[in-house]
């Protein structure tokens, strides 16, 4: 697979903060990069997930979409030819029946996450936070995911950007890795070197980047 310039990119940040913070993994196998889908910005998620590196997850969001069992085990299809991890956004059951790695908790059911883990405890369980106040109270997760650092589309549009300075210090006193979501691209993601996140998430920017890369 030969990756685009601005995918290279992305995937050097990203890979190099999670190696940074590889010391204090609850998770030695956490990806380094999420590819979050949106029924709107990503159309045909599989696509994508076709062409990201190994070692990185997808995270498919269905929104209540009437075909998310049929797309979630074509993800999974996808993602386990490619090494790639699987988690479904809030669906627990059906993360379940597309045998999925995981599963992605918005901000509002973060009080899920501890009875996930315990429930399965070999998956992967991220959950969005947008704030340093409710970043604090996630340590049930094995991952928090802290939006928007820059200014973002989709759901996080509305929230002010949290900026790399204020970003880096709400990792600092969170209780578990974060990764940084929100208006991140090629042209932004080294800025974030030293900043404490244990790797890099997006949505449009992911799909753009590695839409370009090409199969040998």
């Amino acid at each position: 697979m030969i990756l685009s310039a601005d995918a290279e990119t992305l995937w050097g940040a990203a890979t190099g903060l999670a190696r940074t913070v590889a010391g204090v993994s609850r998770d030695p196998a956490r990806p380094p990069l999420l590819f979050f889908t949106d029924p709107v910005r990503t159309p045909q998620p599989w696509l994508t997930a076709a062409a990201l590196p190994s070692g990185t997850a997808v995270v498919y969001r269905a929104f209540g979409a009437a075909d998310a069992r049929s797309v979630a085990e074509r993800l999974r299809q996808v993602t386990a030819a490619r090494s790639v991890r699987l988690l479904i956004g809030l669906d627990a059951d059906l993360a379940e029946v597309a045998e999925a790695d995981g599963v992605h908790l918005p901000e509002r059911a973060l009080d899920q996450a501890l009875a996930l883990r315990r429930r399965h405890p070999r998956w992967l369980v991220t959950g969005a936070v947008h704030s340093s106040a409710t970043l604090a109270g996630a340590g049930a997760l094995s991952a928090a995911v802290l939006s928007p650092v820059f200014a973002a589309g989709g759901t996080s549009g509305h929230r002010p950007a949290l900026g790399v300075e204020a970003f880096a210090t709400a990792v600092r006193a969170a209780p578990v890795p974060v990764y940084a979501l929100g208006g991140i691209s090629a042209a932004n993601a080294d800025t974030l070197r030293g900043s404490g996140a244990c790797g890099l998430a997006g949505v449009a920017s992911i799909r753009a980047a590695f839409g370009h890369a090409v199969r040998i």
